[in-house]
C-alpha cells in the first residue's frame, strides 16, 4: 500500500550526514594530505607552461577571490593622510 499521507517514514532523519559521502571525503583528504608533500618535486618536473597552469588551477583554493570595488559618482574621493 502506498504512502499518500505526505509524511516521510523511515530513512535518515534531517541533518544526519551520509556515511558514504563522509568516507569518500575522508579518503580524498588523506590522499591529498599525502600528496601535498611531493607537490614541489612534481612541479620541478613540469614545463614552465604546465607549472603556470597548475598554479592557476590551485590558486582559488589557497587565495581568496578579490571582489571589485565600485564607486558611485556621488561619492567623494578621500586619500587620507598623504604627505606630499
Amino acid at each position: 500500500m502506498a504512502n499518500n499521507t505526505g509524511k516521510k517514514f523511515g530513512g535518515r532523519t534531517a541533518g544526519t550526514p551520509n556515511k558514504v559521502t563522509k568516507e569518500i571525503r575522508d579518503n580524498l583528504k588523506r590522499i591529498v594530505d599525502n600528496e601535498i608533500e611531493f607537490l614541489g618535486t612534481y612541479m620541478e618536473t613540469l614545463t614552465p607552461k604546465d607549472r603556470i597552469e597548475l598554479l592557476m588551477k590551485i590558486m582559488p583554493f589557497v587565495l581568496p577571490k578579490v571582489q571589485p570595488v565600485g564607486m558611485s559618482k556621488d561619492e567623494e574621493l578621500v586619500f587620507g593622510n598623504l604627505v606630499g
